[in-house]
């Protein structure tokens, strides 16, 4: 009895380190967020006095008002943000899904060949295939445009990966049982399938709307124009060169950027958690 009773008091005090741990370590990346957010109410005069102080003297938001009247077209930067973000999620979950469900579920000749050589295309980062898409967009006038950039991700090899090992540890009884009865394979996804990937397309979702939020490489080649730029390019416009814009400015426009991410994380983050995890899972 007594082991037992040392045993669990040992395992509580090991819980309770891990949980300080935890603590320690939110509290480590919560900061560099709330002294974005403390610097976007100060005047740029308090943006290098020391000691530094956490928080503002006073929630002024004349910095937030100089974003909106800057020669950057903010709001409408922004809605281009939004709109390819969207774009491309929505096109992911869509076509994702769609080849996961082949590649998990139906048997065709060389199945397995197909998914690895897919997987390949994970190794190669975008500055390899950036030169061949520049040219491409080139011809088809493409270039400078927020489309363009969307049309660039409505699939990834991540996304079908995602998804299929989801599938994959999904019971395939209902499923079959609708093939015996006589339904086609796109009724058994409609109906069957895509009401049990709710963990994995939230999973997908939410990486894929930050992922695509944060392009900065790629739409710093393929976009030119104040008007068609997005939230990463236009923080760097407002920078300026060699960081001579106002810091204080450029913060105001850093917290007015990550507010969708953290909101949609905050939203959906069980079942990203939930989806990441039950797809490493197979029968």
């Amino acid at each position: 009895m007594n082991d037992m009773m040392q045993t669990r008091a040992a395992r509580r005090w090991i819980d309770w380190a891990i949980i300080a741990t935890m603590v320690v370590m939110a509290i480590g990346m919560l900061l560099p967020f709330l002294w974005l957010f403390s610097m976007s109410f100060r005047p740029v005069s308090d943006a290098y006095k020391l000691p530094p102080s956490f928080l503002p003297p006073n929630f002024d938001l004349t910095n937030y008002r100089q974003v909106l009247a800057s020669r950057v077209p903010f709001l409408e930067i922004y809605l281009n943000s939004v709109m390819i973000a969207v774009i491309v999620t929505v096109g992911q979950m869509v076509t994702c899904t769609l080849a996961a469900f082949a590649f998990a579920r139906l048997h065709f000749r060389g199945r397995h060949t197909l998914f690895f050589i897919l997987l390949i295309g994970l190794m190669f980062p975008a500055q390899v295939t950036i030169l061949p898409i520049y040219l491409g967009y080139a011809r088809l006038g493409l270039l400078d445009k927020p489309i363009g950039l969307a049309l660039m991700y409505l699939t990834s090899s991540f996304g079908i990966f995602l998804v299929r090992q989801f599938m994959l540890s999904q019971p395939k009884a209902l499923e079959e049982a609708a093939l015996m009865d006589g339904a086609g394979y796109f009724k058994i996804f409609w109906r069957i399938s895509l009401p049990q990937l709710r963990p994995a397309l939230s999973a997908l979702g939410i990486i894929t709307f930050t992922q695509t939020w944060n392009y900065y490489f790629q739409a710093k080649v393929l976009l030119s124009s104040n008007e068609s730029l997005t939230l990463p390019v236009a923080m760097d416009v407002l920078r300026g060169y060699m960081a001579s814009g106002n810091l204080s400015v450029v913060m105001a426009a850093m917290s007015m950027s990550i507010l969708p991410v953290v909101v949609l994380f905050l939203l959906a983050q069980k079942f990203v958690i939930e989806g990441i995890t039950m797809s490493g899972i197979k029968n």
